[in-house]
């Protein structure tokens, strides 16, 4: 029997993550990705997924200044960032860096190291090239402050209020790995082959680049634009439900129940209710949607997914659209060189086969 696209299909077995969408549970390496969001870091996390278990101080620490001493871009990396056309998408330009670490002192590394080196490092080469196209300089950052942190210097220029560290934080956790995804998948595939990892994430980023998988959740902050501007949440809904327009961030192709990562950044926003105008404005506009929806279609529960408080946190750091995916992928990373990390552990070559259906044989 044909599978399009291998749905359904097991191809491997993991202890990096699991997705339940019947129950709406995400897991990694044993524990809920809700607790994990609630009571550790980003660097707790992906040690996690790196290495199978919690740290604990010593190693937690050792991890923080390898990733601090790794965000430094090498010379040659600044140079071909100078050499990209101005009108290369943010993705083609991480695709292309990352390619382009494939040197002997690099390689000289453990794949671990070389996993923690990669992750360090993105946040940097996207810093970079928006302050390259905004003409501005990189800002001066202290060494010791953590991933999100320095994500969002690099971003904004300036130090983060810790409402939305926190709520950014709680949005890498949760989308640092979902099973064997599109780009996961492909991560795996090339790692499979016995090739290295910086093509394996070259692959992985080639393949989240795809508006299928990694795209920006534009609908939702329309939806959140209008509401704003409209300053009726209901009117907005109705119409848009009126004129058959789908309402972005709402569903999801493998949950059939609440998405446990959106419950959980729902949660977050509930906690700093007040701090911020588009954090407040979405959970309002989540209630209206779901309550608006259902009562559309009687019978057919609808729930808001991650999409949906993605664009609200990214609309309330100020982020442009064209980072958002990019975002997703410093995330994701951590949980494509896990996966290539295990892949390499116990190899087997994905070779699936195909039904021809072209023309019969003429000669």
């Amino acid at each position: 029997m044909i599978q399009p696209g291998l749905k359904g299909i097991i191809a491997t077995e993991t202890s990096i993550s699991h997705v339940d969408g019947e129950k709406g549970q995400l897991i990694y390496r044993g524990y809920n990705a809700s607790y994990l969001a609630e009571h550790y870091s980003f660097e707790e996390v992906a040690f996690l997924l790196w290495e199978g278990y919690i740290p604990n101080e010593q190693e937690l620490n050792s991890l923080k200044r390898k990733m601090s001493g790794y965000r430094t871009i090498p010379t040659y990396i600044e140079k071909i960032l100078l050499t990209l056309p101005h009108d290369m998408d943010l993705m083609s330009v991480l695709r292309t860096v990352v390619s382009s670490l494939s040197s002997p002192t690099f390689y000289l590394r453990e794949p671990k190291e070389q996993a923690i080196q990669i992750t360090a490092m993105l946040p940097t080469v996207i810093g970079y090239r928006k302050n390259q196209l905004e003409d501005t300089s990189m800002p001066e950052i202290p060494e010791e402050v953590d991933f999100v942190d320095y994500y969002l210097r690099v971003l904004t220029g300036r130090k983060p209020n810790n409402y939305h560290k926190k709520a950014l934080e709680t949005y890498f956790i949760l989308t640092m790995d979902h099973g064997l995804n599109a780009s996961t998948f492909a991560a795996r595939v090339t790692t499979s082959t016995e090739s290295d990892l910086v093509s394996a994430v070259t692959s992985a980023i080639g393949t989240m680049k795809g508006p299928l998988h990694g795209g920006a959740p534009t609908g939702v902050i329309q939806l959140l634009d209008d509401v704003m501007e409209d300053g009726n949440t209901d009117d907005v809904i109705r119409t848009k439900l009126k004129n058959g327009e789908k309402l972005m961030g709402f569903g999801h192709r493998v949950y059939r129940t609440i998405d446990p990562r959106a419950e959980v950044l729902k949660h977050r926003l509930k906690q700093l209710a007040g701090k911020d105008a588009w954090l407040d404005l979405a959970i309002n506009v989540e209630q209206k949607a779901i309550q608006l929806l259902n009562e559309w279609k009687p019978g057919r529960r609808l729930y808001t997914n991650v999409e949906f408080y993605a664009a609200a946190i990214m609309k309330a750091i100020d982020m442009e659209p064209a980072y958002f995916t990019p975002t997703f992928t410093a995330s994701r990373v951590v949980g494509w060189t896990a996966h290539c990390l295990e892949q390499s552990m116990n190899n087997t070559i994905f070779r699936p086969q195909s039904k021809y259906i072209g023309p019969p044989v003429q000669v």
